[in-house]
């Protein structure tokens, strides 16, 4: 009787601990059915049997089992990248990547949640790359793309920002990674770099010249408005023109000489000896 006491009791105690496990249990499953959290940098959008019920902010929040669900989406700033082809105004091919760095405003994730779905990035952003990028492209030659590259990506900026902003994506920054053309272009621009610098070098040669030309003009000028003024003031007296002679001549008197007549008489620059 005794031994049929005691195993009585164990068969209530286990049957009490297993019944408070599946109440544990239930309740743990209800917790985690009623329960949720939404992580920094996301917002959750709450629905109610598949509609749209409300936003919940980052933190614990709490939903009705079964009937509500949670989507996460991400307002952290995120980055996408994409190649894209188009035609610039002089019908060059021009291929580029692209890189611009955005995010949703979360207070509207509702309405984008609603009418584009959480796969907005490829539904909205992708194409409005390829648009803006052929659009911005078309307005300026292959030239134009290379020298004023800036003009270009702030304009398809703000053309991306104006576009992405009808459905409340935030356009942080773009970023032209790379512009290229075809091999016959590349080749193109770089004879007219080289026909550049010979034409830069050539300008240079000239400028020069004219310089050195000026000098000698200026240089001969200086000389013949010296000597006229020497001229003017009597100064180019005899004594003068022997003083000048005598500092040039090497004291050798020339080899050739013609008739009677010496080719040059240098008796008359000679100094009169002194009378003994």
């Amino acid at each position: 009787m005794g031994s049929q006491r005691y195993l009585n009791q164990d068969v209530q105690s286990r049957t009490r601990w297993v019944l408070w496990v599946g109440v544990a249990i239930v309740i743990f499953g209800l917790l985690s059915l009623t329960l949720f959290i939404v992580p920094a940098g996301s917002v959750g959008v709450v629905t109610r049997w598949g509609a749209v019920n409300r936003v919940a902010y980052p933190g614990l929040g709490v939903k009705i089992p079964i009937a509500e669900g949670v989507v996460r989406m991400d307002v952290r700033t995120l980055k996408d990248e994409a190649d894209a082809t188009a035609a610039s105004k002089d019908l060059q091919v021009v291929t580029s990547k692209i890189a611009i760095n955005y995010h949703l405003d979360g207070q509207y994730a509702v309405d984008v949640y609603q009418n584009i779905g959480p796969n907005y990035a490829d539904v909205v952003i992708a194409p409005a790359i390829q648009n803006i990028f052929k659009a911005t492209t078309a307005q300026f030659t292959a030239e134009q793309l290379i020298t004023q590259r800036e003009a270009v990506r702030v304009q398809a900026e703000q053309a991306l920002t104006s576009q992405l902003g009808v459905y409340h994506v935030v356009v942080e920054n773009f970023n032209i990674v790379n512009f290229d053309f075809s091999p016959e272009f590349n080749a193109a621009i770089e004879q007219k770099q080289v026909a550049q610098q010979q034409v830069e070098t050539a300008k240079q040669r000239l400028a020069q010249a004219q310089v050195d030309a000026q000098s000698a003009v200026a240089q001969a000028q200086g000389q013949a408005d010296a000597q006229k003024a020497l001229k003017d003031t009597g100064a180019l007296s005899p004594e003068y023109l022997q003083y000048l002679f005598l500092n040039k001549w090497n004291g050798v008197l020339p080899s050739v000489m013609g008739g009677a007549q010496p080719f040059i008489d240098v008796s008359k620059f000679m100094p009169t000896p002194i009378a003994p």
